[in-house]
């Protein structure tokens, strides 16, 4: 019986760049992947649902139909992650990717090596809670959580179930969105700075140009205002990083 972790991993590239798919590819199988190209929008949907590989990386612009709507599509029977590739630095279509259920995305021209690490990366979080739930090592504290709920202010994060509750609702997040709050919240007190934030989401070093950190907090904090007062206990403080406070009086 073959061991499983020598079956090489499957990915399914969408991209429309004949030369830029060539180089993805030809670099990804070197790193014992084995990648099949999908050129065209119209196709992709279609593809990623029956082929079902361990990852998309998914083009924002192809013909026929644009990767947000791919992605939106896809999501209710995807599981596996999604990651964006995107020539825009335009932070709206950032948060589109997001918001319709991207892991992660990577702005053009694409460097080989950084994908490379950014695709493990992905592929190494089976579960987000599991990674995010230890304590980082490069935190110093005693903090711990007794049970399987983590609370401040008015929200109540239960990580058996990845919910996300206020006194009044719940609160749908994104999975960046939730492991970020997460990791925040179980880190209460203690500033954060984006690389330690990004290598406790990815695994990998921040390359201090991926916006995906603050474009997260920005959303997370979007949604946690609905009750007037919750977004404020997720500080920034200036060239630092972030830090979840029990108090915002």
């Amino acid at each position: 019986m073959a061991n499983l972790d020598s079956i090489k991993k499957r990915i399914l590239l969408v991209e429309d760049d004949d030369d830029l798919a060539a180089l993805i590819k030809e670099y990804l199988e070197v790193a014992e992947f084995m990648v099949e190209i999908q050129p065209h929008g119209l196709n992709a949907v279609e593809r990623i649902l029956e082929y079902q590989a361990d990852i998309v990386i998914l083009d924002l612009m192809l013909p026929g139909k644009d990767g947000i709507s791919i992605c939106r599509e896809v999501r209710p029977s995807y599981d596996k992650p999604i990651l964006m590739l995107t020539a825009s630095s335009d932070s709206v279509d950032h948060i589109l990717a997001l918001e319709v259920g991207a892991d992660d995305f990577i702005n053009k021209p694409v460097e080989p090596r950084i994908l490379l690490a950014h695709v493990r990366a992905l592929l190494r979080r089976q579960a987000p809670i599991a990674v995010l739930s230890e304590k980082p090592v490069y935190v110093e504290t005693e903090q711990s959580q007794p049970s399987d709920i983590v609370r401040f202010g008015d929200i109540s994060i239960h990580t058996a179930t990845l919910q996300v509750k206020n006194a009044l609702h719940e609160i749908e997040l994104t999975t960046p969105e939730y492991d970020i709050l997460l990791l925040l919240a179980q880190q209460q007190g203690v500033i954060l700075s984006r690389d330690q934030i990004f290598k406790a989401m990815r695994g990998i070093e921040y390359d201090g140009q991926n916006r995906l950190i603050d474009i997260t907090i920005c959303q997370l904090r979007s949604k946690l205002a609905a009750d007037k007062k919750s977004h404020r206990h997720i500080k920034t403080i200036r060239n630092k990083g972030y830090v979840c406070v029990e108090s915002i009086d």
